[in-house]
């Protein structure tokens, strides 16, 4: 009689194990298609065995866990590719947009700086001509123009990637938040014994969209984790969040910081280092590049003007409103300085029909006035490394996109949920359930037996 129960019960504990396996294959199947879903299984384990000297008897069977099936180093390297695919896509958007300021094929500042001296060589071949001089103020102004214009895009592009840094930060927080909320409901079932494969399967999903947000450093712990940028700032520790601010410098540009630190120079991938590289590194340069061919330019022909004489046979003055100290901010300040044809230095004797002045002007255009190079030929060089640049920024982004597609795909094959898999699965497992109720059937029909026997022969 009690070799029967012990038959019941190990009978019993396999229609329980194999109900749970059932019911874990069920929800892979159900979640083949969500997002950050890692597959589950059933791990099912002998129960302990009972001494009856001089016999071993098996127990029957125990569902001891849910498992789900994950690579920690795969996941290491998907983050460290997010990072590096959110800063180069983030790039080469910005750089493509500051591209367009650069490539017009009208009224661009080579094709202005072009005209301008065109001008003047039209003018040096009839000094006195007033609509000649007047043609070399318009063109003049269009330089100048053109200078303000593309120096004022990059300065809205600049506040543009600003603004899209506050809201980078702002993500940022939100998913460091979320990661301490789902730390605490892992380490809270963790320690009931229960799975939280659900629960860790959103918390990657977080980490990974934050890793594409910023350069990010996993350091796993107990039932939880530390999540911290780069240069070691915390982003989250444990069940805490800790925010990151941004503060508004005298430039009128953001600064980032983290418990008081500025750590704006620390961040160098993911999207808000894509931007802060845009924004502070090739922006920045561009600008500065600007303000040397306006300043130069400037200044070289205002000192050509001061050599020659006006129609009027009076000494020239200057031609462009001479530029700030410090050069910074030439390009979006220059103006013409004079409004009057006559006012413009053609004579270099001071007679009106000279054109000595004038070719000296004409030849500002082939001489080395800026860093060594001709104006044209310093504008070209910016323009090349803008073109330059966006093109490679362009190709590491799609490198970058296929290494984390093929990474991604990696994991699916790991992780993901392969219906042909756990039709077999189900199968398997409702063999084995059946079974067991057809064991649990026939003792209940030996117990019955047995009962009966004992009552007659009683």
């Amino acid at each position: 009689m009690s070799s029967l129960n012990a038959s019941l019960a190990s009978a019993l504990s396999g229609l329980s194990a194999d109900q749970g396996a059932i019911a874990t294959t069920t929800n892979n199947v159900a979640n083949v298609n969500t997002p950050g879903y890692s597959r589950q299984v059933p791990v099912l384990v002998s129960s302990d065995p009972v001494e009856l000297d001089p016999l071993t008897i098996g127990t029957g069977v125990t569902l001891q866990s849910i498992e789900s099936i994950r690579d920690p180093l795969l996941e290491a390297q998907i983050q460290q590719q997010s990072q590096g695919q959110g800063q180069y896509s983030t790039l080469a958007s910005a750089l493509q947009q500051t591209q367009v300021s650069f490539t017009s094929s009208t009224g661009d500042i080579g094709t202005e700086i072009s005209n301008f001296f065109d001008s003047v060589n039209q003018l040096s071949t009839n000094p006195s001509d007033l609509s000649l001089r007047q043609a070399v103020l318009t063109a003049a102004g269009n330089l100048a123009t053109s200078f303000n214009n593309t120096a004022n895009t990059l300065t809205q592009q600049q506040t543009s990637l600003d603004l899209n840094l506050v809201q980078t930060v702002g993500q940022i927080n939100q998913l460091s938040g979320q990661i301490a909320q789902l730390n605490n409901q892992i380490s809270n079932l963790t320690n009931l014994g229960e799975s939280a494969g659900s629960f860790i399967d959103q918390r990657q999903q977080a980490i990974d969209q934050l890793s594409s947000l910023v350069n990010v450093s996993v350091i796993p712990s107990d039932n939880s984790l530390t999540l911290t940028t780069g240069n070691g700032s915390p982003l989250v520790v444990g069940q805490q969040a800790f925010q990151l601010q941004t503060q508004v410098e005298p430039s009128g540009l953001h600064d980032i910081t983290s418990q008081g630190n500025d750590i704006t120079s620390q961040i160098t991938s993911g999207q808000l280092g894509g931007t802060l590289q845009a924004r502070d590194q090739q922006i920045a340069a561009l600008k500065g590049q600007l303000d040397t061919l306006a300043a130069g330019l400037a200044t070289a022909v205002n000192t050509v003007q001061a050599n020659g004489f006006d129609l009027n046979g009076v000494a020239g003055t200057n031609l462009f409103n001479p530029p700030p100290a410090g050069v910074t901010g030439a390009a979006a300040s220059l103006s013409v300085a004079i409004t009057n044809p006559s006012l413009i230095a053609a004579s270099s004797d001071g007679t009106a029909g000279s054109n000595g002045n004038a070719q000296a002007l004409y030849a500002l255009s082939g001489q080395g006035i800026i860093a060594g190079q001709s104006p044209a030929d310093y504008y070209s060089g910016v323009v090349f490394n803008v073109g330059n640049d966006a093109s490679n920024a362009s190709a590491e982004q799609s490198a970058s996109a296929l290494v984390l597609q093929q990474l991604n795909d990696q994991r699916s094959s790991v992780s993901g949920v392969s219906l042909d898999e756990e039709a077999a699965n189900l199968v398997q497992y409702q063999n084995a359930y059946n079974a067991s109720a057809q064991v649990i059937t026939t003792i209940n029909d030996l117990l019955y037996t047995t009962i009966n026997m004992t009552t007659l022969t009683g």
